[in-house]
């Protein structure tokens, strides 16, 4: 098989939903062994039929996990290892946003009413699940002499925003644990860079999609007017991911429309 990852395994964490699955799918098509891992399995279990149905040949598997779970990074390596011999790539893109208030009210609040339960439970699924899998495929990519871990972040971790203080203080770690990879490990093969995306059209952001219905608000939101898809940011991390980005390091792909030019 041919394509821009070709031979390379990839882990994809966030594969049954949004960006994830989105790179799951595109990273197969271009080639690469996937290895999906979300903490629902039929959500895998639906990408991963999606993947053999659209892709004939494609090699891989899923895995259920919670990353929150520092084990869960472990195990995960462990098995994509014994199944293929070597992690090359991995996109981390699990985390909870904007839907995970309808599941946990409070969640997404200013920090003057965020309680210290509801602070951990984001983090813990955002910026510790980042550090947990970033550790464990990174400590293989060392032993192997070459990797590519690409960070699915977010343009709040760049600005303040009036809500969801939480979230944006996690993906802000994530985007500086990405620069701080890049520094550390770039000499020992293994280069680290981060996708930012804007308003991207997915279940996480589900509850609040319908503002770029508004012709006033949604230029507000983005020069563009629309929010983006999650196949446009899945085309950023392939390539950060691929070779054709061999030096890009620390590089932070702001991928929103424009938003951020504005801020």
């Amino acid at each position: 098989m041919t394509g821009r990852v070709a031979g390379k395994v990839a882990i994809i964490t966030g594969a049954g939903t949004g960006i994830g699955r989105a790179c799951f799918s595109l990273f197969a098509r271009e080639g690469a062994t996937v290895v999906g891992v979300s903490r629902t399995q039929s959500n895998l279990d639906a990408a991963l039929a999606e993947v053999k149905a659209e892709t004939p040949g494609a090699e891989g598997m899923v895995i259920a996990r919670d990353l929150a779970k520092p084990e869960s990074a472990d195990e995960i390596v462990a098995a994509t290892v014994a199944a293929y011999g070597r992690v090359d790539i991995l996109v981390h893109s699990a985390s909870v946003g904007w839907s995970w208030q309808e599941k946990s009210p409070g969640a997404m609040d200013p920090l003057a009413t965020t309680t210290p339960e509801k602070w951990r439970e984001v983090m813990g699924f955002n910026l510790d699940a980042c550090a947990f899998i970033d550790r464990a495929c990174l400590n293989q990519m060392l032993k192997q002499g070459k990797g590519s871990i690409v960070n699915v972040a977010s343009i709040s971790g760049m600005f303040g925003m009036p809500t969801a203080h939480t979230y944006c203080a996690s993906k802000g770690g994530m985007i500086n644990l990405t620069r701080a990879l890049a520094t550390t490990y770039a000499q020992q093969g293994v280069r680290a860079n981060c996708v930012c995306p804007g308003y991207t059209d997915t279940p996480m952001i589900a509850p609040v999609i319908n503002v770029f219905d508004d012709p006033v608000v949604g230029p507000q939101l983005t020069p563009m007017a629309r929010a983006g898809t999650p196949l446009e940011m899945a085309h950023g991390c392939l390539y950060l991911a691929s070779d054709e980005a061999s030096y890009c390091n620390g590089t932070i792909l702001v991928i929103d429309g424009g938003t951020a030019a504005r801020q």
